[in-house]
């Protein structure tokens, strides 16, 4: 099998220079912690794998993040066309109190699970991407659970360590299960960890490998099963 196309180098240098102006522009807006959120984290693994050809790291940011930025993708749309909201997780792009070159910059999450797949179906979708981007959840819900020790700082509730809606919402007004949840936060982290493995990338995972053609077998000789 022969090795995969590099990324064209215009594609590559373009994608370099928007990540370092959005690292130069987030940075002191919402300091480090922000990129702790996947969708960040995947534009960092994205521009790895642009430089060195690696269908590994493509297809983890593939598998990690295309469900819920598919979400985000059509509540845009929605809001854009409608003035409504699907799951309302776009509102923030439509507020004129935010800086218009930051909200741009933003727009990433709208193309990047557009560029994520044609880089798999350009080099294969690697299938041992569903575990290791487990694992790398895993890393990154827990560090985000030691690191961030306030709802409402400049990244927010980072990956919802602290529980949806948290800093708006108090405990005592949310349902049975949820109070229980939040209350013992390691059970919460569980749920988290659950939620991304379990209810978003298996069922990606099992939609890309019926859709695009497996990657060329691992540097060992083992197939990317």
């Amino acid at each position: 099998m022969t090795d995969p196309r590099p990324a064209p180098l215009p594609v590559t240098l373009v994608y370099t220079l928007f990540v370092g102006v959005l690292v130069a522009k987030y940075l002191p807006a919402y300091g480090p912690l922000n990129f702790l959120y996947f969708c960040d984290i995947a534009l960092f693994t994205t521009l790895i794998a642009m430089w060195r050809t690696k269908p590994l790291l493509a297809s983890m940011g593939a598998v990690g993040i295309f469900l819920p930025q598919a979400l985000w993708m059509l509540d845009f749309v929605v809001r854009l066309t409608t003035g409504q909201h699907v799951v309302d997780l776009t509102e923030y792009m439509f507020d004129p109190k935010i800086d218009l070159f930051v909200r741009f910059l933003s727009f990433f999450h709208f193309w990047l699970p557009i560029l994520l797949l044609w880089l798999i179906c350009r080099w294969g979708y690697d299938r041992r991407a569903y575990r290791w981007q487990c694992g790398l959840t895993c890393l990154v819900l827990v560090a985000s659970y030691l690191l961030t020790d306030s709802p409402t700082g400049p990244a927010e509730n980072v990956n919802k360590v602290f529980g949806p809606d948290a800093g708006t919402m108090p405990l005592t007004d949310r349902g049975p299960v949820l109070r229980f949840l939040l209350t013992y936060r390691p059970l919460w982290m569980g749920t988290l960890i659950l939620i991304h493995c379990v209810l978003i990338m298996a069922p990606t995972h099992w939609l890309l490998k019926r859709l695009i053609r497996p990657a060329k077998a691992a540097p060992d000789g083992q197939p990317v099963t």
